[in-house]
């Protein structure tokens, strides 16, 4: 072959080359998904035999014998395994969230999310992340080991999806990612009765820290629904934003269940107490270590 020849041919290897790899890693996710739709059929299988014949372990242990000496290439039908498949439908079955991202990972994922992560919102956060970034096995442990979940969690705010362009970088601004509370004297071991009673205390050092144009509302802040009443720790006022700002204080790292409470403080603000000139209200999660002045933050903002 002459250089010309060389270089066309040089070019049509790569191609055939990456056609040869695009067509593995496809028939890869066909086997994978082939795969997980077999386990979830015998975890319902099992799983129906049990409800309506009662059957115990040693039906299952029994099965697994026969199915490794009829198949005895083929890896996965050891007695925990069918245990896992067995749990694998039971929980995602009855989950419309988890549900359709069950043939998006491997089964080896799988089961480390089902036994590591028991709320399901957590478990749709590492099979997605797991699908879209490519974690491995081993990388993924670690994820979850390190709190991934919840580091995403208490540094999310949806102030894209819901703010109008008008105050959107305004709201960015105004709120920061960490406060610092140096002035409080508190001993390490205070409640968050505490923390927020001394925060009321110097209320002049608690909005400086927070930053310009914020004003204070009121502390355990009343709010009505239904007859019931609730309580938020402090609520502020944003000039600028044009927009009530609900404070959480919290003693202790962050938890799930501390976003959905403040999504439903918003929406009774916005409801009940919001002036129709202003915005949508936002909220603020401080989560402060007892030991230590630098709290974390999470904010959101009501879709």
């Amino acid at each position: 072959m002459d250089i010309q020849q060389q270089e066309h041919y040089s070019s049509f290897l790569i191609e055939v080359k990456e056609r040869i790899r695009s067509a593995q890693y496809e028939a890869m996710k066909a086997v994978n998904k082939e795969m997980i739709s077999l386990y979830w059929d015998i975890g319902k299988q099992i799983t129906s035999k049990q409800e309506q014949l009662g059957w115990g372990k040693s039906v299952v242990e029994t099965l697994s014998k026969d199915l490794q000496e009829e198949f005895p290439g083929i890896r996965g039908f050891g007695v925990s395994n069918l245990w896992s498949m067995a749990q694998f439908f039971t929980e995602y079955n009855k989950s419309v969230i988890l549900q359709p991202s069950v043939g998006e990972i491997s089964w080896t994922k799988h089961l480390v999310i089902m036994t590591k992560c028991k709320n399901e919102q957590e478990r749709q956060f590492y099979i997605l992340s797991t699908k879209r970034y490519g974690w491995s096995k081993n990388l993924l442990i670690n994820k979850i080991e390190s709190k991934n979940y919840e580091k995403y969690l208490t540094g999310q705010a949806n102030f894209d999806k819901t703010l109008p362009d008008n105050i959107k970088n305004q709201a960015i601004l105004a709120i920061k990612d960490d406060y610092v509370f140096n002035f409080l004297n508190l001993t390490d071991e205070h409640s968050e009765a505490d923390l927020e009673q001394a925060l009321i205390k110097d209320i002049r050092s608690f909005l400086i820290e927070f930053g310009a144009d914020y004003t204070f509302v009121g502390n355990q802040y009343k709010i009505e629904i239904e007859g019931e009443e609730f309580f938020i720790d402090v609520l502020l006022y944003h000039r600028k934003l044009q927009a009530l700002i609900a404070v959480e204080l919290k003693i202790g790292k962050f938890l799930p269940e501390y976003k959905g409470k403040m999504e439903f403080y918003l929406n009774v603000l916005n409801d009940t107490i919001k002036l129709p000139h202003e915005n949508p209200s936002i909220g603020i999660i401080i989560c402060k270590s007892k030991k230590g002045s630098i709290s974390k933050v999470v904010f959101m903002h009501k879709v």
